[in-house]
């Protein structure tokens, strides 16, 4: 990742900072993005400290201008793009019939169109830098997580939309990398929506338990540098899960059911 510059969105905490923090120890120059400004100004100064090159821009990424912003600042200031790390999202925790419609219009906002403008403005660079468009998924994205509708289908939907942009350049050069990482210790779950659209506040999972946002930055970097098409992370909730899917459909069914009924507070039984 030498000089190769990097726009990574929702860089502000989880696996955006974490892999802020990795590819620019990997000696890339990073363009981050977030709708947090004083985090990413905070992790702008940590990282210019360690004679790292970085840019912020603050960027929600539900709005097509900011996306579009972003890409031009990145330009401005580098000349160039090599990869850009789709990773902003936001989750939910509710059941379909109890949620409001708007929460799910949330979700797509965030985690499909957010993937899409991002992608469409900095297509012409990272076209002509053969480079990588990489999009953090989730397992979501391959089985429809039960209380999680609107966030399952953003990433069936993003899934789509990056299986689709692979195949339409497969004579490009430009690398497309869906990454699934699994539950990860983050604050996605805390800031995930409930069925009217706020907060819950408190994470329902065991976050000690689960793969850390150092270790999916490692894995994404390695991912990136090899060209992978998909990256799967965790092996019972993550590979052994899209395996089942596949070939017992039902039995997954039953097992997704199960595990996310023993929740705290489970919007289901």
């Amino acid at each position: 990742m030498e000089n190769k510059v990097i726009i990574i969105t929702g860089a502000s905490s989880g696996i955006g900072l974490a892999c802020a923090r990795e590819f620019a120890q990997r000696g890339a120059n990073l363009s981050l993005g977030a709708r947090n400004k004083e985090a990413l100004e905070s992790i702008k100064t940590e990282l210019i400290n360690k004679g790292h090159k970085v840019i912020v821009t603050p960027t929600d990424v539900s709005k097509e201008e900011d996306c579009r912003h972003l890409i031009d600042e990145t330009i401005k200031q580098f000349g160039k793009i090599d990869i850009l790390i789709n990773n902003a999202g936001i989750s939910m925790r509710a059941l379909f019939k109890d949620v409001e419609i708007d929460v799910l219009k949330r979700l797509m906002d965030v985690n499909f169109w957010g993937a899409v403008y991002c992608t469409k403005q900095a297509l012409p660079y990272l076209l002509s830098a053969k480079g990588s468009v990489v999009g953090i998924s989730s397992i979501a994205g391959f089985i429809g997580l039960p209380g999680r509708t609107g966030y399952s289908a953003s990433k069936f939907a993003m899934h789509g939309f990056l299986e689709t942009l692979r195949t339409e350049n497969l004579k490009t050069g430009l690398h497309v990398l869906i990454a699934a990482p699994g539950f990860t210790a983050s604050n996605v779950r805390k800031v995930a929506l409930t069925a009217n659209g706020e907060q819950q506040g408190e994470t329902p999972r065991s976050e000690d338990k689960m793969m850390s946002a150092e270790a999916v930055a490692k894995h994404l970097a390695n991912a990136i540098k090899k060209r992978k098409r998909t990256l799967i992370l965790t092996f019972v909730e993550g590979k052994l899960t899209v395996f089942l899917r596949k070939w017992l459909p039902s039995l997954i069914d039953k097992l997704a059911y199960n595990h996310m009924a023993k929740e705290p507070d489970s919007p289901f039984k």
